[in-house]
């Protein structure tokens, strides 16, 4: 039996604004799409959140036995400034700016996208499609959407009928939004005359002779439109209709929205049974923003050199960091955050590395069964990572016990234990312990085991007051000396 089958999920479903318990489409299998960056720019800091929240969402789907196909695509072309169906595309205007090929930005960026998550200990999504290798099938996406009445042609342009589509579908369902406050409040923007409705969006745009990325299509030399890009990929590899889609909070209109209606459009059914929307990432309380100077890549954070923090953070700390807080939470990014993290994260991998030297005895005094249920049960409302973190931190309390001697595991109930935390540390969260081989903590240990032998000589010729000394200064700066009957240990916080 899977662990599926007795520990039901309870998700948030954006479409329906409430939680409900996740029923794949079949059994056992769940299809998961995600919207991947669009490759004109090193990784956004704020995007890796999002797509550090679904990773950790995959690998629990994982842990529990499902089979899980992740598609997260590429945006490669067709994706216009401002999101907008007018103005230039944004990988063309890097490669304008730079004098390179358009896919030398694609490349270049994909490639920094690839090694950022590599450096976060992602795992690969299942299927990575690009927009420009589905060309066709958004060509044909957009042909059943004309022939169904949802789409029209203008000069070389093709857009979705937004109005007739509302006729007989509720275009705003997911966003919450009414047509008739959207066109109210629509910006005018150039090129909207060939519109029927400045709601309407591009499906198709005609390229301008100085557009460099353009295909083929029925209709012109041009390029697809944002949204479609997303539908045609999304049902080419999980179907019709699929299980989860996943992606930031600002997508949730018009990209999703628009995604819904073309999909009932072209196939006259809804596409996904649970919307999931990762909340913003904030720098120091506001939004960052490029524009303002409030903004930190994610090479600045880990190197450091960037004037928000005071010093670099490994890639666990920030992944551990991200865990504490929902993912539907906006999470502020702060220097305090992040130095409280890094202490909660050392001192559970110090924890984790004591496993190994917990010995079992005749009876247990931990009712570990009922510890290890409250872990599932965190991850299974809502994949409640702060929840879960503050087990695992209580069973790093329970670790320094069984090794005091103070509390007791039978031999089953150790192995359990032990299985439990790993599974939940490293496959679930997906962090990793650096800490055993990591030069300066070797030095660090060697250092404080000399004085811990000081402080035994001076115990053993009862000179109390430079034991009692040793013990309080190491404490001071963050190092907790800890005397059981196996000796003294120590651990850091």
């Amino acid at each position: 039996m899977q662990l599926f089958q007795h520990q039901p999920i309870k998700l948030y479903n954006s479409l329906t604004g409430k939680k409900e318990t996740f029923k794949p489409i079949n059994e056992g299998y769940v299809g998961m799409y995600v919207c991947g960056p669009t490759v004109y720019s090193n990784v956004h800091l704020g995007n890796v959140r999002t797509f550090m929240s679904f990773d950790m969402v995959f690998r629990y789907l994982k842990h529990l036995g499902y089979k899980v196909r992740y598609v997260r695509n590429i945006t490669d072309a067709g994706h216009l400034e401002n999101d907008a169906d007018a103005g230039e595309d944004k990988i063309t205007k890097k490669a304008r700016l730079e004098q390179i090929e358009p896919m030398e930005v694609v490349q270049r960026y994909t490639v920094d996208f690839h090694n950022i998550l590599n450096t976060f200990n992602f795992l690969p999504p299942s299927i990575e499609p690009t927009a420009t290798g589905h060309i066709i099938e958004q060509i044909e996406l957009i042909k059943n959407i004309i022939d169904n009445g949802f789409a029209y042609e203008v000069n070389g342009s093709v857009y979705f009928d937004v109005h007739k589509f509302n006729e007989t579908n509720d275009y705003g369902k997911l966003s919450k939004r009414k047509l008739d406050d959207l066109i109210h409040n629509t910006r005018e923007l150039d090129g909207q005359s060939d519109k029927k409705n400045p709601q309407d969006f591009a499906l198709w745009k005609k390229a301008e002779p100085q557009h460099i990325m353009r295909w083929p299509s029925p209709w012109s030399d041009g390029f697809p439109g944002w949204h479609l890009e997303c539908t045609a990929m999304s049902t080419k590899y999980l179907g019709d209709q699929f299980d989860i889609h996943g992606g930031g909070m600002d997508l949730k209109f018009p990209h999703h929205e628009c995604e819904i209606a073309q999909n009932e459009a072209a196939k006259g059914k809804s596409p996904v049974n649970y919307w999931m929307h990762a909340n913003m990432l904030e720098l120091n309380g506001q939004r960052m923003s490029k524009t303002t100077g409030n903004t930190v890549n994610p090479d600045e954070l880990l190197s450091g050199n960037n004037k928000f923090f005071s010093k670099a953070y490994a890639p666990g700390v920030i992944r551990f960091f991200n865990a504490q807080s929902s993912y539907r939470s906006v999470l502020d990014l702060t220097d305090d955050g992040l130095l409280a993290s890094e202490k909660g994260f050392y001192r559970l991998m110090d924890a984790v590395n004591l496993l190994g030297d917990l010995k079992a005895s005749e009876r247990s005094t931990i009712d570990v069964n009922a510890w290890k249920q409250s872990c599932y049960d965190a991850m299974n409302d809502d994949f409640n990572s702060p929840i879960l973190i503050a087990h695992l931190f209580e069973a790093a309390k329970y670790i320094n016990q069984i090794k005091e001697g103070s509390e007791t595991l039978s031999t089953e109930d150790l192995n359990t234990f032990k299985s439990t935390i790993n599974a939940f540390v490293f496959d679930v969260l997906g962090l990793e312990n650096n800490t055993k081989s990591d030069s300066g903590t070797d030095k660090l240990s060697g250092a404080v085991d000399i004085l811990i032998k000081l402080r035994q000589e001076a115990r053993a010729n009862r000179d109390f007051a430079m034991s009692d000394k040793i013990r309080d200064e190491l404490a001071e700066v963050g190092i907790q000396l800890k005397d059981g009957k196996d000796g003294t240990t120590f651990s850091t916080n």
